[in-house]
């Protein structure tokens, strides 16, 4: 399922986990499945790369204390590839989805963003950073 840059648009392509207690998660999937974390910054903090035998297999970060504060519990976001985040996101509030999280880069690594679709459910859009550099002349 992890393709990053590879995955076609339209395709699930990344998986994040959004946890109360971020080393207990790394434990306990580490455990689970044999997946091992690493460190990777991106954007004045970081998050944990999830991998199982040198693949990428999605990421987890600490949930906010502000979200915390609020009673937010742990969750998964799965991301659909697509080709420019602005121009899914208009067109996914056209058919009723609602913004969660405007559209912004992850360091090195995407353009993303949070919907909520037209059924209340959670997706995020990922539009691989490469694809954003090369449009714009670089390489």
């Amino acid at each position: 399922m992890v393709q990053l840059g590879k995955t076609h648009p339209g395709r699930f392509c990344w998986l994040d986990l959004a946890a109360t207690d971020a080393g207990r998660a790394k434990n306990f999937y580490g455990k689970l499945f044999g997946w091992t974390s690493h460190e990777q910054p991106a954007n004045g903090g970081s998050f944990t790369r999830l991998r199982l035998s040198d693949q990428d297999v999605g990421s987890l970060y600490q949930l906010r204390d502000a979200l915390l504060d609020r009673g937010i519990p742990s969750h998964w976001t799965p991301y659909v590839r697509v080709d420019n985040v602005k121009d899914a996101v208009r067109q996914a509030i056209a058919f009723g989805a609602t913004m969660i999280a405007d559209p912004f880069v992850v360091s090195g690594v995407a353009r993303i963003a949070l919907i909520e679709d037209s059924v209340g459910a959670l997706i995020g859009l990922w539009e691989p950073i490469e694809l954003n550099m090369k449009a714009n002349g670089h390489d």
